[in-house]
């Protein structure tokens, strides 16, 4: 089982990759990954090819749902963003071997001599306790099988295609990209929302959270991009992933206008 994704900076000049699919490295539980600016014969998985980064300037450490960053600099701190959080960091010391992380969606700044040299990390794995049920009390706490936190934008993504057919049940069409783009723009933590975000949030969904499917689909596909929004809904629909009480997160809808015909008829009445 994957429970850390690394998303490999983007390298001018080198494995050119379609427009929206970011290189992704994987890591189980237990398994490395180091990173830094390489050396001839000695390359890195992550690549951060800066003169300012050391050759090898540090290691990630997958755990069961969390990972450990480990800085070999004798000099530079390094900084992890949480990205869904509003500022929200820790920095790592110089020396400092497996320090954890708590963030799901991570990026790791080193300070370079160039543009920013950095890195994502996502942690899909995270548990969240289910506090719907009131069972006995003593032994372990029962968690989701899917960990799902309401206050991540994948979660808003998901919500906003669930949401035509939890208003109304017998609604066929599932909402387009455009369509959640427009639903989540009115959210102040949404207004920098694009269209790639979006097939991200939807290709994470499918593959890390859910576990629906593990291929390599372009995401600008809409044929099968549709497909793969339409598994989504139905999935989360039919195990409460995202229930009625949920809607109260998703910003006020705007009311419908009416028909050219019918406000031609309110005239004349």
């Amino acid at each position: 089982m994957d429970t850390v994704i690394v998303q490999l900076p983007e390298v001018r000049g080198l494995h050119a990759e379609p427009a929206g699919r970011p290189r992704l490295l994987k890591l189980g539980p237990g398994q490395t990954a180091d990173f830094g600016r390489g050396a001839p014969g000695r390359p890195v998985p992550v690549r951060l090819p800066d003169p300012g980064v050391s050759r090898c300037a540090g290691q990630i450490t997958a755990a069961e749902d969390y990972w450990r960053l480990s800085n070999y600099s004798r000099t530079a701190t390094y900084v992890v963003e949480n990205l869904e959080g509003a500022g929200e960091h820790i920095k790592v010391a110089p020396g400092r071997l497996g320090a954890p992380v708590p963030f799901e969606f991570s990026r790791v700044v080193l300070p370079s001599e160039g543009a920013q040299a950095s890195f994502k990390v996502f942690a899909p794995q995270h548990a969240y306790r289910d506090d719907t049920g009131g069972g006995p009390a003593g032994g372990e706490h029962t968690v989701m099988p899917f960990a799902l936190d309401a206050t991540a934008k994948y979660f808003l993504v998901l919500l906003a295609l669930c949401e035509p057919r939890l208003r109304n049940a017998s609604t066929g069409a599932v909402p387009g990209v455009g369509d959640v783009l427009e639903r989540l723009r009115p959210l102040t933590s949404c207004r920098d929302l694009t269209r790639s975000a979006v097939n991200y949030h939807v290709d994470y969904l499918a593959s890390a959270k859910l576990r629906l499917r593990d291929d390599s689909v372009d995401p600008d596909t809409d044929t099968l991009a549709g497909g793969k929004r339409e598994e989504l809904v139905a999935f989360a629909l039919r195990f409460d992933l995202v229930r009625e009480e949920h809607l109260a997160l998703l910003p006020p809808r705007a009311p419908s206008r009416p028909s050219p015909a019918a406000r031609q008829a309110a005239r004349a009445s």
